[in-house]
């Protein structure tokens, strides 16, 4: 890795959690010209534009879930259902946040069959980049925390976010970053309406993985604990595998990226402009020329 690549920090957003945070944080009231709901495309809009102000990150990219079912879905009929649907006017600010991402030349990337969480997880892990930070609301992408990656998590609406790195994740979460998988197989995650370990709750899993490390290792362990918590293990043991399955982040997903298309985006440009004017953004424009006027100009090659 030459002295370039070492100040190198690629922010890797996950599209579909900080729309969502967006459509909840911002006023329903915001709209298009026509009248078309724009609260989430605004909300993201502006993320998007602290983020680069904020982090200065020499690389951007998306990633964004598809409606296709996934391979968690195939593992597990159950997996999400009890989440209520999306409301319509937010579904309709998806492919209107696409085409804000593609103003701004930011790569977005999305695969039938995976979440965004996977995606994320593959890039991360194979990009030969020094630095990686994941904006997400989303706390089951803290799995992926290690020396190279970071996670921006969103606390309050859009409007604080605390930097949790593995010292933050094992001080919040009372486990490590490698362990999480582990301790959603034994607790569960009604998120996701899968249930772990019946009867294991955060206090015993934290114990167990303390001193056994992992999920595994619990179960070379049963002579050595308590037999009421053995019981409960034993039973829902195959529970737990299923749960750690669906929990585990894959970073292996079949997708081809590029990182000189993460470095080619853009902030106050004609497209961009276009873009906020169609969407009626009055003050977006004036906020993206300050905050080019503070970014590095090679990355900068059509400033208004």
């Amino acid at each position: 890795m030459n002295q370039d690549s070492k100040k190198q920090k690629l922010v890797l957003i996950d599209g579909n959690a900080i729309i969502h945070r967006a459509y909840h944080a911002i006023p329903k009231n915001f709209t298009t010209p026509e009248g078309e709901p724009s609260n989430a495309v605004y909300g993201f809009a502006t993320m998007l534009l602290r983020l680069i102000e904020e982090l200065k990150p020499t690389h951007i990219a998306v990633c964004f879930d598809r409606p296709e079912p996934t391979f968690r879905h195939k593992a597990f009929l159950d997996y999400q259902s009890q989440r209520p649907e999306v409301d319509s006017e937010l579904i309709s600010q998806f492919q209107k946040v696409r085409d804000l991402v593609t103003a701004f030349n930011i790569p977005y990337y999305e695969k039938p069959g995976y979440e965004a969480d996977d995606i994320i997880g593959t890039i991360s892990k194979k990009a030969k980049i020094a630095q990686v930070i994941i904006i997400t609301g989303d706390r089951d992408i803290l799995q992926l925390v290690n020396e190279k990656v970071k996670v921006f998590l969103p606390t309050k609406g859009l409007s604080t976010a605390i930097m949790m790195d593995k010292t933050q994740v094992q001080k919040k979460l009372g486990v490590f970053p490698k362990q999480i998988i582990d301790y959603k197989a034994l607790v569960g995650d009604p998120s996701d309406n899968y249930k772990g370990v019946p009867g294991i709750g955060p206090v015993t899993a934290e114990n167990l993985l303390e001193k056994y490390k992992n999920f595994e290792n619990i179960y070379k362990s049963l002579d050595a604990i308590k037999p009421q918590i053995v019981e409960k293990l034993k039973k829902g043991k195959q529970s737990g595998e299923l749960s750690k399955t669906l929990a585990t982040i894959m970073t292996t997903v079949p997708i081809q990226f590029d990182l000189s298309d993460m470095e080619k985006w853009e902030i106050a440009g004609p497209k961009i402009q276009k873009q906020f004017q169609k969407f009626g953004f009055k003050s977006l424009p004036k906020r993206a020329e300050k905050v080019a006027k503070n970014t590095p100009s090679r990355i900068q090659p059509n400033l208004l």
